[in-house]
């Protein structure tokens, strides 16, 4: 995995989609933060679950705190 010269934890925000204004702690300047998001099931007696999948993209021309992750409309 390639990183940025960038260590330590900085603070990012989501900006759109579901997770529109969550803020997070993040190492290393990720490209991609994914959040996933519980699906009602009708009742299910093997114990299994469903989760949307939700795609953070970040905004390179942000340099400072906090980071800003832009919602991907193109999400799986």
């Amino acid at each position: 995995m390639e990183t940025t010269d960038t260590t330590g934890w900085e603070t990012a925000m989501l900006d759109g989609g579901p997770a529109d204004g969550v803020r997070m702690k993040v190492s290393g300047r990720p490209r991609v933060i994914q959040v996933t998001y519980p699906c009602r099931m009708e009742a299910s007696s093997t114990g299994v679950r469903a989760d949307a999948v939700y795609l953070y993209r970040r905004d390179y021309t942000v340099d400072g705190e906090p980071l800003r992750y832009g919602f991907d409309v193109a999400s799986p």
